[in-house]
């Protein structure tokens, strides 16, 4: 079977993999694998796909269309399974029966080149709102997902060191890590996050019009789900002369339409942009970064 993996996955994975891992090495025996363990024929290798996992097209034996994610151990490929459960396919995508539980994902089939991005700016925003809605629920009994409070604790550890190698990220650095302190101090609800929720990550769909894809769940405020949100088509909102207005109107307007409070919307959107921007730099995507903190500047 000719197979390569997506250079956006490549790039990606190569920018996380820690010392000695051999999973994208290993990737095509392991799809082989969890193909013949299934008994499903392939179709195609999802193009870009996303950034930690490998999507491929898939059909059963007898035609029905499915689709095959394969992550690595560190990108909790167990907890999204957790989340898919309790979902029910209510606001994100059905995860089908399978028997075989080698760490990949059996789940129904989207159009996987159909997302909110597709739309005009605020009815995507409108759809995204809708969908958050069905997913914001009580967490199910008996799972230990990660909490904010943790995911952002390691977080905040690797932007305090990457601040202290080089003192110009202090002062955004600093305003993000007082904003977290603040906002986990008194949470007002802990619902199941989607954890990366954000136009590229909802796709068209048979079943409802819009379906939430690749979770990375985590629970916690509705707010900080919320927040990636915002941030959404960066390079355009940078590029307008009136974007941190149109920032400021848009954390107004989910705000409002979610029943979140403002502030602690525009604190987790700080948190993040600063988190995200810190990390490109890290490793190695200037360019991003450059966007990411102009963009948290405005905050």
């Amino acid at each position: 079977m000719a197979f390569a993996p997506p250079g956006r996955l490549i790039r990606a994975l190569g920018e996380t993999a820690p010392e000695g891992d051999d999973w994208l090495a290993r990737l095509s025996e392991t799809l082989q694998e969890a193909l013949a363990r299934r008994e499903l024929g392939m179709e195609r290798v999802q193009v870009p796909g996303g950034r930690s996992s490998l999507v491929v097209l898939v059909r059963h034996a007898d035609g029905f269309p499915a689709v095959l994610k394969l992550a690595p151990p560190r990108a909790r490929p167990e907890g999204e399974r957790a989340a898919l459960a309790h979902w029910g396919g209510r606001g994100a995508v059905l995860a089908l029966p399978d028997e075989v539980r080698d760490g990949a994902l059996l789940l129904e089939r989207l159009h996987q080149d159909v997302s909110l991005r597709s739309l005009a700016e605020a009815k995507a925003l409108l759809e995204a709102a809708g969908v958050l809605r069905r997913l914001w629920v009580e967490p199910p009994p008996g799972v230990a997902f990660e909490t904010v409070g943790e995911r952002t604790g390691r977080q905040a550890a690797a932007m305090r060191a990457s601040a202290d190698a080089d003192p110009a990220l202090a002062p955004l650095v600093d305003a993000a890590l007082d904003a977290r302190t603040e906002l986990l101090a008194a949470p007002p609800e802990a619902r199941l996050l989607h954890g990366t929720f954000r136009q590229s990550k909802v796709l068209s769909a048979e079943r409802m019009p819009w379906l939430a894809v690749g979770p990375d769940p985590v629970v916690g405020e509705c707010a900080f789900d919320l927040a990636r949100l915002v941030r959404d088509r960066v390079e355009d909102l940078i590029g307008s002369p009136s974007g941190a207005a149109i920032t400021r109107r848009r954390i107004k307007r989910l705000a409002e339409s979610l029943e979140v409070d403002q502030e602690r919307l525009r604190g987790w959107t700080l948190f993040r942009a600063v988190e995200s921007g810190v990390r490109a730099l890290r490793v190695g995507r200037p360019g991003d970064a450059e966007l990411l903190l102009e963009f948290a500047g405005w905050l």
